[in-house]
């Protein structure tokens, strides 16, 4: 079987050669082209980053990756990357991956931040080391927690980035019916109580393979690969947050949505919002995309909040969408 039969135009996966193909072209270009580094964030915290480098580069782009993610999930999206001529910079976020984590926390499936402000701080860290001397324009494609994390830092650092597409961004969390001021002060009491750093209460630790009828993923081929890594490499198996991480993504909802904060984002920004997300709050998208100056939000049908790992009728003609984008077409 040709490489090409494997992949559609923009190089990504098609769906029943998946594994192999993930296996046998994927992972070995990326391992090629890839170099590893260790990045000191905010309090001098150490996070693992990786660099791709494409041939004839015409821009960087940077992934930030969502709650209890990595940059490894985002393999496929990285080879499309390449192969449209994006370089690519990919890091584990604080508490994710093989990224730095709490000493004090000990189950390698919980998820745990004292100030959500570190993460954006993190961000500005990762650019001012990753970037330096790389090709313009620089972009960013962010996902969920990423894309709160992105935001923040838009609103923050003008000049960075050129474009910023969001992915199903977490504007604001699913509360599941916990009212705003409930949930924080349930986790305000955790906190208060010497509970901040341990699993909140709705939680579970992570117990081996997911489930994909309840997973984020609507692609099952997508799902499988992914599951059986998670599965393999207990660095990867962030599933549940402390009371301090629910507490701050409560709060960064204030701080993204604070008067005059979102219009401070100059650059164009795109928001994909997923048509069945159970994860984040749509209104809030459309409340925070309605302030943009330069920003528009497009609903993706058939998807749950990982638009990213969609069948192949919906992952397709999206991700060309976003690579038109992000290349400014």
């Amino acid at each position: 079987m040709t490489e090409e039969k494997r992949l559609n135009e923009d190089g990504l996966i098609l769906s029943p050669h998946y594994q192999e193909t993930m296996q046998t072209v994927v992972l070995p270009y990326l391992k090629q082209r890839q170099q590893d580094t260790t990045v000191s964030g905010d309090g001098g915290k150490p996070l693992f980053c990786s660099f791709f480098t494409a041939d004839a580069p015409k821009g960087t782009a940077v992934i930030v990756h969502g709650f209890t993610e990595n940059g490894f999930k985002f393999s496929e999206l990285i080879y499309s990357l390449l192969q449209n001529g994006f370089n690519v910079c990919a890091y584990d976020q604080r508490g994710h991956g093989r990224s730095w984590r709490d000493e004090e926390i000990t189950d390698p499936s919980l998820t745990h931040v004292d100030d959500f402000n570190a993460y954006e701080h993190d961000l500005k860290i990762v650019c001012d080391t990753m970037l330096k001397n790389r090709p313009r324009p620089y972009v960013v494609f962010a996902h969920s927690m990423g894309g709160a994390v992105t935001s923040l830092f838009l609103e923050r650092h003008s000049g960075v980035f050129d474009r910023a597409a969001l992915c199903a961004p977490m504007i604001a969390a699913n509360r599941n019916g916990i009212p705003f001021f409930l949930g924080k002060l349930i986790c305000r009491g955790a906190k208060l109580t010497g509970k901040g750093k341990r699993r909140i209460f709705m939680s579970k630790p992570y117990s081996g393979p997911e489930d994909f009828a309840t997973s984020c993923a609507t692609g099952k081929e997508r799902f499988d690969w992914y599951d059986a890594v998670k599965a393999s490499h207990t660095a990867f198996q962030n599933n549940g947050p402390t009371y301090d991480w629910t507490l701050q993504s409560l709060r960064v909802s204030q701080m993204l949505l604070k008067p005059g904060a979102v219009e401070k984002i100059e650059i164009p920004v795109r928001v994909y919002g997923a048509q069945e997300d159970n994860s984040v709050l749509p209104k809030a998208q459309v409340l925070f995309t309605q302030r943009l100056k330069n920003g528009s939000r497009k609903v993706i049908p058939g998807s749950k909040h990982e638009i990213y790992r969609s069948p192949d009728a919906v992952l397709f003609p999206w991700w060309h969408e976003v690579l038109e984008f992000l290349k400014g077409e």
